[in-house]
């Protein structure tokens, strides 16, 4: 009964980590290989202006980065998870789409926002996929992509595990799977102790 179980909980479990784990197997091999992809020397990421607007608000007089961003993104109606920066007086907001990932600039000498969206690349993509993680942004759909992220961890171990257990069940295949499992261990403890 628990071989039973266990083989359907290996088989689910595989199924539903499967967009998870392509994902980071793509975007791995991207990482891995990132000269194929972006060249030697990577250029930075381009961006497209998609629209340029007045903005009439004003800010509160003691507002820091943060509140201002909050209230420009709402303005500009791209409220979401972000950074922001305030440098020589203009204030930067990175608005962290995974698909779309804007630039929003607010100069206060003319109230002049400019919205910029980052041309998308597959490669640059991937790899800010793989990144994304934490519960650091006060959105819930972010919090949800995180959750998504630990049950996936959970997910991969209840996967290796499961896989442990049938192994050993399978009489026929202990020595191929013996040494398959020592060749795992031993070229991951080499790397350890040499890099």
């Amino acid at each position: 009964m628990l071989s039973l179980v266990l083989r359907r909980v290996h088989m689910y479990a595989g199924l539903f980590l499967t967009p998870w784990i392509l994902m980071y197997t793509a975007s791995t091999f991207v990482m891995n290989h990132r000269t194929l992809f972006r060249g030697h020397e990577p250029a930075p990421p381009k961006w497209e202006i998609e629209r340029e607007m007045v903005y009439p608000g004003e800010f509160p007089p003691d507002a820091k980065a943060p509140q201002m961003a909050l209230q420009l993104l709402a303005a500009v109606d791209v409220d979401g998870a972000h950074q922001a920066n305030l440098r020589d007086g203009k204030l930067t907001v990175n608005r962290l789409d995974p698909v779309n990932p804007r630039r929003i600039t607010f100069n206060p000498s003319d109230k002049k926002v400019t919205v910029e969206k980052q041309v998308f690349e597959s490669a640059v993509f991937l790899e800010r996929m793989h990144r994304r993680r934490g519960y650091q942004h006060n959105y819930i759909l972010e919090d949800l992509w995180a959750v998504s992220v630990d049950v996936t961890i959970a997910g991969i171990v209840v996967w290796a595990l499961s896989g442990l257990w049938l192994w050993w069940e399978m009489k026929v295949t202990r020595k191929a799977g013996a040494l398959a499992l020592l060749a795992g261990i031993g070229l991951f403890a080499l790397f350890l102790a040499v890099l």
